[in-house]
């Protein structure tokens, strides 16, 4: 007999009801929907390119654009021509909100798992391996997943309840929980500054996947997961790091060191022993949303507020970090609304809301001058690197040409379907 297993993920709509003494309770709840490991290894796999519904992550790779639709999986996008990418395939990966890319290896999770595919042909990939169970942290609250399974959907199902009860009680709340209960995303040039090697994808400031000296590192809430990945196409669980701190959003890798992006401040971890990094220095902030990038001798910091991550500073903290165990601040620099960003050479991208994607002159970090602004989007994050940037945006990835900075401009948008 099949045992089913329900999470209530919103809150009751109470009403009153024509009896003084009775109330009718309206409750929605999310139902998940299983499959077997062997269904879904089945079901991963490429088909012909399909619309993106939510972008979120990306990473570039050689001439492909891997971004993820999330929660639904992995699009393709070939970028010979610039100025006409096209969409190329697109990998189902039921639960997905993160990825990385490892030579002919890419890294996602599906749900509570570690899949690793081979991608030596974008068209064709191969599933290698599962890692079952590595990460719990996607849900929350009194529901335990069925780890011999992987949940392919939700299903909400809405009922209503009568009860008596004393006294009147009214009210109207509907509050779609699921955030409460999974953790998802709301995802070699000299000079550039990214999260990527040669070998590696490039990454953009809101990855939380990280890779660096054959292992894989990933963050959530408030850990840090690591993986060896020398043998590439079988990744092996190492260890949890406690990261001891909570709301913790993204990582950077960078030199030997790992930069990790949390709503009250950067972490700073040696990876010195790579199985076992240690905490190196902290450079705390007002409470904000908080992606985080280095180069050289320093990092680089937006703060968003006025969001879920909570707080009111809307702005870019230059962090000098020469000395790792003691980060200074160097200076503060006003936005409107900061999310992603990139550095490629002296030259800084941000993401700054309404605004659009913000260029700035940053070789002097203690006078970070605008360049220019390029308005009508919206971006989430953006990667800049030998005079292109994709911006990663709700209604679509723009892929813009900055080798003339004064006169940046975007060169092409691949369009997000919209509901």
């Amino acid at each position: 007999m099949k045992t089913l297993r329900y999470c209530l993920l919103a809150l009751p709509v109470l009403f009153v009801a024509c009896m003084k003494d009775t109330v009718k309770e309206s409750y929605s709840f999310y139902r998940p929907v299983y499959q077997t490991k062997d269904e879904v290894k089945a079901g991963i796999k490429n088909s012909p390119s399909e619309s993106i519904t939510r972008p979120g992550k990306m990473v570039w790779m050689g001439n492909y654009l891997f971004l993820n639709d999330v929660d639904k999986g992995v699009h393709v996008i070939d970028l010979s021509n610039i100025s006409k990418p096209q969409k190329i395939a697109f990998i189902h990966i039921p639960g997905s909100v993160d990825l990385a890319i490892n030579g002919s290896n890419l890294y996602a999770d599906c749900y509570t798992d570690l899949v690793t595919l081979d991608i030596t042909n974008p068209k064709n990939i191969q599933v290698k391996q599962f890692l079952n169970g590595v990460f719990p942290h996607r849900y929350y609250g009194a529901f335990t997943s069925d780890t011999g399974k992987v949940i392919k959907k939700w299903v909400k199902i809405d009922t209503v309840v009568s009860r008596r009860m004393s006294g009147g009680v009214s009210g109207n709340f509907e509050f779609d929980s699921r955030g409460l209960m999974m953790w998802s995303s709301f995802r070699s040039a000299t000079g550039a500054s990214f999260a990527g090697t040669a070998a590696t994808g490039i990454a953009g400031s809101t990855a939380r996947f990280g890779l660096q000296q054959n292992r894989l590192y990933t963050v959530s809430h408030d850990d840090l997961k690591v993986f060896n990945v020398t043998k590439a196409d079988e990744p092996a669980y190492v260890k949890k790091v406690d990261l001891n701190q909570g709301g913790i959003e993204t990582i950077f890798p960078y030199r030997n060191n790992l930069f990790i992006g949390g709503q009250a401040g950067m972490y700073i971890y040696s990876t010195s022993n790579p199985d076992n990094p240690q905490p190196l220095g902290q450079f705390v902030h007002v409470r904000a949303c908080d992606p985080v990038i280095a180069d050289g001798d320093y990092a680089y910091v937006t703060l968003k507020g006025g969001s879920f991550c909570g707080g009111f500073s809307n702005q870019l903290d230059v962090v000098n970090v020469k000395n790792l165990s003691a980060p200074q601040l160097v200076k503060t620099y006003p936005l409107q609304s900061p999310k992603g960003l990139s550095k490629d050479g002296s030259t800084l991208f941000i993401c700054d809301g309404t605004e659009g994607l913000k260029l700035f002159n940053a070789a002097e970090v203690s006078n970070v001058k605008l360049i220019k602004t390029i308005g009508g989007f919206e971006a989430d994050d953006v990667i800049a690197f030998q005079g292109i940037a994709i911006a990663v945006a709700k209604d679509g990835i723009y892929l813009i040409d900055y080798q003339d900075l004064p006169n940046a401009k975007v060169i092409s948008k691949i369009q997000v379907a919209q509901n």
